[in-house]
């Protein structure tokens, strides 16, 4: 029989209250056996499942804890951690047809974990990021203490609504501000490949995207093709969600961006709960209640990288991107446009620093379906020569990167974790919030309780002088 830490079969506990997350923080300690949370096992390196440094070690799986809690009088709603986006959408729209709330396009996310990153969606340009509507935490710390906002202080309440997942405690419900969306909002798709015009269509959309109406969020989702002729192709796929009927909308795309050439067959007016499934990729006519399932549409290997663009790519360098992209079997581009509200709040105002000035970010995506390791090698180096293909044209100074995407080339911590080691990875996700971010978490955790790779690592000496202090 295989015992039960060895690195390939981890224990795995599922908590159905609060209390039985507190006695396996507890435990664990007591043992000095290595913690991994997950809520959604939406990571992108896997790190809420498996561990890289540390054996044997247990996985705390909050999906038991999925109630949700909506008060449409208070405008807010109490979301456990193991619920997803979806299923708190869902919970909204059952109770209101004119709430909403500025979370995640990938339905199936964990809302426990997603929060910690920022959580982005499509109406984040009118109302920022699911941290920035948090009005209320629950959070169990490294001594098992269950702490809320007032309990916790406001430092700690900070760094945890966008400082990255798993540093500071283990958060087990959310209290959000809901958001007013109209009874009525429209959607379109509208797919350009190279030949027709593809290229300049996307010069012009970096032009618009950040200063549009805020009530209209335009993506770009960028694959590869084959065309009637065999030839292969890149397609861009203007996807959007406009917060307002269809006639407004061709009003604001006839002022600021006919280029795309939107007619009214190409919107669908629809509910708001309704965009979330369009926007997610659910067939059309998929009922809502699909929501409660929490299932990925995605089965793949993968490998992903991020960048934020605050000067338009120039159209030199958007055909030297379509020549790579013709390179890999299933490559994958998501753009996602900012301004608005993004660049209305300043970097400090949670860990999340990507503001002001982004016109929009990038995801990068290859996937493979075999697990060979000659697959993923191959894969991986080709996302690799992307990303450095794209240096020159993405922020600098540092090259930022959204924590979400979690990404283990940027480094890591290996034995303990070290400042200067974890600045590498820490100053491209949190810019200058990443030294609160360890002032925090030194006051916190200062045993580093609850780590990983990309964990934010604590300051001993920062420590030991804020203990001496107190004793004089």
């Amino acid at each position: 029989m295989l015992s039960p830490f060895r690195p390939e079969t981890p224990t795995h506990l599922h908590p159905i209250g609060e209390n039985h997350v507190q006695a396996a923080v507890i435990c664990a300690k007591e043992l000095n056996i290595h913690l991994r949370v997950r809520s959604g096992g939406h990571d992108y390196e896997g790190l809420s499942y498996i561990s890289e440094t540390e054996q044997p070690f247990i996985i705390l799986d909050l999906s038991k804890l999925r109630s949700v809690t909506v008060d449409i009088q208070d405008s807010s709603a109490w979301a456990q951690a193991g619920a997803t986006v979806g299923e708190l959408y869902y919970r909204i729209s059952q109770k209101s047809k004119t709430h909403g709330f500025p979370a995640g396009l990938c339905t199936s996310l964990g809302i426990g974990g997603h929060i910690t990153g920022g959580a982005y969606g499509t109406i984040m340009r009118k109302y920022g990021l699911g941290a920035d509507n948090v009005i209320d935490a629950r959070i169990v710390d490294a001594s098992g203490r269950v702490l809320d906002r007032e309990s916790m202080g406001e430092d700690l309440f900070w760094a945890i609504r966008g400082g990255g997942g798993a540093s500071f405690g283990i958060i087990t419900a959310w209290k959000v501000r809901l958001v007013p969306v109209p009874a009525t909002v429209t959607v379109f798709t509208v797919p350009k490949t190279l030949e027709q015009n593809g290229t300049n269509i996307l010069y012009k959309w970096q032009q618009v995207a950040d200063k549009i109406d805020e009530d209209l969020f335009i993506r770009v989702i960028i694959q590869v093709v084959n065309q009637k002729t065999g030839q292969k192709t890149v397609q861009t796929n203007y996807n959007a969600l406009f917060l307002g009927r269809t006639d407004r909308l061709l009003n604001v795309m006839e002022n600021n961006f006919p280029e795309l050439g939107l007619t009214k067959k190409d919107c669908i007016e629809m509910s708001w709960i309704e965009s979330v499934l369009y926007i997610a990729g659910y067939p059309s006519k998929t009922p809502p209640e699909i929501l409660l399932q929490g299932k990925s549409l995605f089965k793949n290997y993968f490998k992903a990288k991020s960048d934020f663009v605050r000067r338009p790519v120039p159209e030199i360098g958007l055909d030297g991107l379509w020549k790579r992209l013709l390179e890999e079997d299933s490559p994958l581009m998501i753009l996602n446009p900012y301004g608005g509200m993004m660049s209305k709040i300043s970097e400090s105002e949670t860990p999340f620093p990507h503001r002001k000035g982004v016109i929009y970010k990038i995801q990068y995506l290859t996937l493979w379906n075999d697990d060979k390791p000659e697959s993923a090698s191959k894969h991986m180096d080709w996302i690799r020569r992307l990303y450095n293909y794209m240096a020159v044209y993405v922020s600098m100074l540092p090259r930022e990167a959204y924590v979400n995407y979690r990404d283990l080339d940027l480094g890591m911590n290996k034995n303990g974790s070290s400042f200067i080691e974890a600045s590498l990875w820490g100053m491209k996700y949190f810019k200058d919030n990443f030294n609160r971010l360890v002032r925090v978490k030194t006051k916190v955790d200062p045993d580093n309780f609850f780590r990983h790779e990309q964990s934010i690592p604590t300051i001993p000496l920062m420590h030991e002088r804020t203990e001496t202090s107190m004793v004089h």
